[in-house]
């Protein structure tokens, strides 16, 4: 984490500037959303590989021969299936991926819309002697 140096003026205003119990409530507010966007991030980051595993896969079984069985995994077991029903199956988890990636790419929008404001407030308050740099 980046510390840097106050100027006199800057330690002067900081004094100056009370912290008042809504300053407080809106930097622990930053700090939980700060908080839910690092897991959201990593949340987000696990669905998109594995929407890109479920894609490369997808392009494995059109190769595949269509009188063959495929295997393909449900829950902890392997089951024998005709290869349009892996296909049908799979392309249904790629889909419930897609709308699971989709749904936390908007929350982490909202969030970080949210922070923005936060931040907004708080810099306009505190000036330089807040750092919320994430």
């Amino acid at each position: 984490m980046n510390r840097r140096m106050l100027s006199k003026e800057d330690e002067a205003a900081a004094e100056d500037t009370e912290v008042r119990r809504e300053d407080q409530e809106k930097i622990n507010k930053f700090s939980q959303l700060h908080q839910k966007e690092s897991l959201l991030e990593a949340e987000l980051k696990q669905k998109q590989k594995d929407k890109e595993d479920l894609e490369e896969i997808s392009n494995e079984l059109e190769l595949a021969d269509e009188d063959e069985k495929v295997q393909y995994k449900i829950g902890d077991s392997f089951f024998a299936l005709p290869l349009e029903d892996a296909q049908q199956l799979l392309t249904e988890a790629t889909e419930k991926v897609e709308e699971g990636v989709e749904g936390l790419e908007e929350q982490l929008g909202g969030l970080r819309d949210e922070m923005q404001e936060l931040k907004v407030a708080l810099y306009a308050r505190f000036g330089k002697s807040i750092n919320l740099e994430t």
